[in-house]
């Protein structure tokens, strides 16, 4: 099999240009383009929001005649279907680029046989770069798992003392964290689209669930989704405030009717699920799967961690430790639930990074699940040597 050389800038400009889109394409995924002609980039593009340009299209319109025999750099297979915009492959074709370098295969089973396979076909060398680089599996993992599993990346993030308390023993948790890690999480939530919590966290905490970005709200809100199964959250609660970012709520029929039509009433969206007890946490991360949300950030206490913990829905951990210690056998942990009995392959997750934010150390972790969404070349595409 032939092996290409490829532009290594390229590469990563195609990842930075993902990157600032994240949290903004749902229901289809982050990614990132660069047109390169004579080894020098010319242009470059990132997906726009649902119904307008793909990657491959925004960086083909930026590069204009120059495109022509050039090649193109992007995260993801170009698409070869007609969704709510043209095939890709339609506009690298008519552009006349010269070659495709794309890092990750789409998983969307509409690709049929893929871009090589209508690139080829006019000539166009269609060649992967395979990558094992955590930055652009991050970008694609929520768009990959809501294809091949129907439901969002959940991603948990929680702070704790050294002592592994998320509050003292009267409830109070405000704050653990310094300024700099709670600032953190406001960019993690700018890169998902949903935030999730549970009854408990509204009732202790009433939070407001929203992007505050150098103490300004942000223009975009991801969706606040609450699970409450008996409809004890108040519905005067910040949280369904409709009127810096949109709520979903998550009930069984144990919640009172007249709570969820005042909900209701207030603009809240309310799923009531048909059941008794707990939220089945599973239908209703299909529920917004079928939303077209790609990523959901968990912000809640030991009972909702531990209820998706004991569910296997947890994909990504950001946990903030703060150098102090709480005490109190009553003061909680981060995580309650069920639990393991054994602790055979009880390591699920490895860490991808730590360090130290304003005092606090964050340590990130992703379950090994990640490794099993990213399909292999095909026969048919040609490669290039792995990225180092």
């Amino acid at each position: 099999m032939t092996q290409h050389q490829y532009n290594q800038s390229a590469y990563l400009r195609s990842i930075a240009c993902a990157a600032s889109v994240c949290g903004r394409t749902s229901p289809n995924p982050a990614v990132g383009a660069v047109v390169v002609r004579d080894n020098a980039i010319i242009a470059w593009g990132a997906t726009q929001p649902p119904g307008g340009n793909h990657a491959e299209r925004q960086a083909l319109l930026q590069a204009g005649p120059a495109a022509q025999g050039a090649d193109l750099y992007v995260t993801l297979e170009p698409c070869t279907f007609h969704g709510r915009t043209p095939p890709c492959t339609d506009a690298i074709i008519a552009a006349g680029i010269a070659r495709v370098f794309f890092v990750m295969r789409d998983p969307d089973p509409r690709m049929h046989g893929g871009a090589a396979e209508v690139l080829n076909a006019h000539g166009i060398d269609c060649i992967q770069i395979p990558s094992d680089d955590d930055d652009i599996r991050l970008q694609l993992a929520p768009f990959f798992l809501r294809i091949q599993q129907q439901r969002p990346w959940l991603t948990w993030k929680y702070a704790m003392s050294l002592d592994g308390k998320i509050a003292t023993h009267t409830g109070m948790s405000q704050w653990i964290s310094t300024g700099a890690s709670r600032a953190m999480v406001h960019a993690i939530r700018n890169r998902v689209d949903a935030i999730m919590t549970g009854s408990g966290t509204v009732l202790s905490d009433d939070p407001l669930l929203t992007i505050r970005l150098a103490d300004t709200i942000s223009e975009r809100q991801p969706l606040r989704v609450v699970i409450d199964s008996r409809g004890q959250s108040p519905v005067t609660a910040r949280v369904f405030d409709q009127r810096d970012a949109s709520t979903m709520v998550f009930c069984t029929l144990d919640a009172p009717p007249v709570w969820q039509h005042d909900l209701l009433q207030r603009g809240v969206q309310v799923v009531c699920q048909p059941i008794n007890g707990h939220v089945d946490l599973h239908q209703a991360m299909h529920q917004l799967s079928a939303r077209g949300v790609n990523h959901v950030l968990l912000e809640a206490g030991a009972g909702l961690a531990g209820a998706c913990a004991d569910a296997q829905l947890i994909d990504e951990i950001h946990s903030f430790i703060a150098p102090g210690l709480i005490g109190n056998h009553r003061a909680p942990g981060p995580l309650a639930g069920m639990g393991i009995d054994q602790l055979n392959d009880w390591r699920a997750f490895r860490f991808v990074g730590q360090d130290l934010n304003g005092g606090d150390i964050h340590l990130h972790a992703l379950h090994h699940r990640i490794d099993t969404l990213f399909q292999p070349a095909d026969q048919g595409v040609t490669t290039c040597l792995p990225v180092s």
